[in-house]
């Protein structure tokens, strides 16, 4: 192999949101890689450092050329120039300039529930009201409830898409974003995607650009993309957001401006040159190795878990593991009953198994409640990581698991 993904550099102690949080656990929980960053990434950042003057900056030309290679030819995407792009310093602020530039306070904007958590703060920020619509979940496959869908349409102004979509790792297909933009189209619903994973695919399952559906569709929406999540750069910060319309652009820079992040630093847009330009070879091997991270956990769980259960992972390196055997073995022995003073069978349970973990077992995991209601009973686990940490995490998770049970809800 080319890239090694089996030995990472330590990061204890490196001031290291993941690692020095919650010191002396294993955190496999918030979406940043263990992996060194790809060298030519790394080469490009080392020679930007080397200039040793980093004043204020125009973006080249290259910077968005480049971008437009990179999604033609990998996605089929064309169209990316500096006259659709509004750069800035991460996807968050990006969706969440978008929704402040489409919206006016109470309306109301969908989200498709469990989903990523910073969604919530960018809707109430906005003072907007958020419109949950769960995702229909049966057999192990995560589906749309396009009842609930068309219901909450026809009183929403904005759809707040994750894709591929986190925490479930669903790659929404071509068929379901057009049955999407057909709803929203016909609703006056405007999308603003966010499709910060799109490089991290796996066999079977192709992501598809919302600017490659058909035109009247991309025209009411905008994407946000970034290549911080595939290529390990969270630190960096910088993203983007694509329109299609001069007029919802203009928007887009506005809202950008009036948020105060509209200027990106001389780093992050070196290294998106370099990710975009030279990155593909470690890309590539880095999904191979994200995909073997997947077997090992399903075949950790059919012979260590059989009661834990994950739906397939289509995308991103986020898998989310289903605890409800658990939660219902949990609930009994706490005395928790669906009349109970606490609400459903088990409440309260994802949280408890969580910090159950941290502090018995030295094992952190994002609890699915984080992301929504949907959650309960489900926990997040991040894959990227060496194989050697991953089945550590594993078997803490089965360790803890059979503790927790054991222990109620005492």
């Amino acid at each position: 192999m080319r890239y090694n993904f089996d030995t990472c550099p330590v990061r204890k102690g490196t001031e290291s949101v993941k690692w020095d949080l919650y010191p002396g656990t294993l955190p496999l929980w918030v979406a940043d890689m263990d992996f060194v960053i790809a060298p030519e990434i790394k080469a490009a950042l080392q020679r930007r450092l080397d200039h040793g003057v980093f004043g204020y900056e125009l973006l080249p030309d290259n910077y968005f050329s480049v971008m437009d290679r990179w999604f033609s030819r990998r996605h089929g995407w064309k169209g990316i120039s500096r006259e659709t792009i509004v750069p800035t310093t991460g996807v968050i602020a990006a969706y969440s300039a978008a929704i402040k530039a489409m919206t006016v306070p109470g309306d109301k904007v969908i989200v498709m529930t469990p989903c990523y958590n910073a969604f919530f703060p960018a809707i109430r920020n906005n003072k907007c009201v958020q419109a949950s619509c769960p995702l229909h979940y049966e057999g192990g496959l995560y589906t749309v409830d396009w009842e609930a869908f068309e219901r909450l349409a026809a009183e929403s102004r904005v759809l707040l898409l994750c894709n591929p979509h986190n925490p479930v790792g669903r790659v929404w297909t071509r068929e379901e974003l057009l049955r999407m933009a057909d709803i929203c189209l016909r609703n006056n619903v405007f999308v603003v995607s966010d499709e910060i994973h799109c490089e991290l695919t796996y066999p079977g399952h192709d992501y598809t650009p919302w600017a490659t559906l058909p035109e009247e569709y991309v025209l009411n929406s905008v994407t946000c993309f970034s290549p911080t999540k595939p290529f390990n750069l969270a630190g960096i910060q910088i993203a983007n957001i694509y329109a299609a319309s001069p007029e919802v652009l203009a928007k887009m820079d506005r809202a950008i401006n009036d948020n105060e992040c509209c200027d990106v630093n001389v780093f992050g847009a070196t290294a998106l040159q370099a990710a975009y330009g030279e990155g593909g070879p470690w890309l590539d091997a880095l999904r191979d190795y994200l995909w073997h991270n997947a077997r090992t956990v399903y075949c950790f769980l059919e012979d260590e878990l059989p009661l834990v259960t994950a739906p397939p992972l289509e995308g991103t390196y986020l898998m989310w593991l289903d605890c409800r055997a658990y939660m219902k073995k949990w609930a009994g022995s706490a005395g928790v009953t669906e009349d109970g003073e606490t609400g459903t069978s088990g409440a309260g349970f994802s949280e408890a198994l969580g910090e159950h973990l941290r502090k018995k077992h030295g094992l952190v995991l994002s609890t699915g409640t984080i992301y929504g209601e949907a959650g309960e009973g489900f926990m997040r686990l991040n894959i990227a990581c060496p194989r050697s940490t991953l089945l550590e995490g594993l078997s803490r998770l089965r360790d803890g698991l059979e503790s927790f049970i054991g222990r109620g809800a005492n």
